[in-house]
């Protein structure tokens, strides 16, 4: 059981028929817009409205380090999340720029970064840690670190949607987070572990080769008992686990989840699994190119919107994506009705 308890309902149905007779009676034939119709009854259904909206978006970045970088399973060395905290504070960074594009508001979270910052407006200070234990030889985070992950992320959610927010995006800055999702993905679906290690932020084939050695090891010493919050915690990493917390309270708000690539996906399997109704306010909106994202998408059930080949992290692929679920909005709420425009209707 989670300390901090959600109460995350499936959207209601009834709406559904309406919403798509809406949608048939605008003016282009029935289902020309493909996706972008079915992104629309999606939203509608969650806001459990035939006018929906975006409103105020925000993208959250958390950022943690991990001990299992100290086995050389990164191509990146770990002083790189704290200094990729600075480019983003500093509006640097790939996250910076689309949020720019898109007029997204972002908010950066110290989650549990190997780094003292000063205090600074520009990121929230949440940190349970300076980084989590190696899971090659013991649990990374302890339960009461897993409780109050939840809650920390929760409650950024919850600051995020009082200022008006009703779509949220998350992102992650951690040196070491694919290995990690790496073993969730594959205690959490079954998938060989084989298949979902890929090269993270640059490891060649050889390179891949170690760090899969060195996560069988981790996942051979494995003496918990198997339970989801026990295996999120015994591989998991603090920003992971506050995106988890933060995606849950997402969907106890009724909030549309957009969600990125690899990590975030894993964020979301592991959510799944405790709350599996979450999956109801999620659209994925992109599969990346680490190995095993198509796998972890597939067990899911998801179609991305985007495939770009992308494996930048941060949450770029979502908000990449925000433009076509903007259009599904602007579609439902803009375009006109066969009885609006006069016109007969052509199917």
């Amino acid at each position: 059981m989670l300390k901090t308890n959600f109460n995350i309902k499936s959207p209601k149905k009834e709406i559904v028929p309406f919403l798509k007779e809406k949608i048939d009676n605008l003016t282009k034939p029935k289902g020309s817009l493909g996706r972008l119709e079915k992104l629309a009854v999606q939203i509608g259904t969650i806001q459990q409205t035939l006018s929906p909206s975006l409103n105020h978006p925000h993208h959250i970045v958390f950022g943690g380090d991990h001990g299992i970088t100290a086995e050389g399973v990164s191509y990146s060395p770990p002083e790189v999340t704290p200094q990729m905290v600075f480019n983003f504070m500093e509006g640097g960074a790939g996250i910076n720029f689309l949020a720019r594009q898109h007029n997204i508001q972002m908010k950066i979270v110290d989650s549990g970064i190997n780094y003292d910052f000063e205090s600074s407006d520009q990121l929230i200070d949440l940190k349970v840690r300076k980084g989590t234990r190696n899971y090659l030889h013991e649990k990374a985070i302890t339960r009461e670190e897993f409780d109050l992950c939840i809650e920390r992320g929760a409650q950024v959610v919850k600051e995020c949607h009082n200022a008006g927010c009703n779509v949220i995006s998350f992102g992650e800055m951690g040196i070491g987070n694919t290995s990690s999702s790496s073993l969730w993905m594959t205690c959490l679906t079954g998938i060989p572990l084989d298949q979902c290690v890929g090269a993270g932020s640059g490891f060649d084939s050889e390179g891949v080769k170690r760090k899969y050695s060195i996560l069988k090891q981790a996942l051979d010493n494995y003496k918990g008992d198997g339970s989801i919050i026990d295996i999120l915690c015994y591989f998991g990493g603090y920003e992971m686990l506050m995106t988890v917390g933060a995606m849950l309270q997402a969907a106890e708000l009724n909030m549309v989840i957009l969600i990125d690539g690899f990590i975030m996906t894993n964020c979301i399997l592991a959510a799944s699994r405790l709350y599996p109704e979450v999956m109801e306010y999620s659209i994925f909106c992109h599969q990346g190119d680490e190995a095993g994202h198509r796998l972890v998408l597939d067990y899911l059930h998801a179609r991305p919107l985007l495939n770009f080949g992308m494996r930048l992290g941060e949450g770029t692929g979502a908000l990449c994506a925000y433009p076509l679920i903007d259009s599904s909005v602007r579609m439902i709420n803009e375009m006109s009705s066969f009885k609006q425009a006069s016109v007969t209707k052509y199917f």
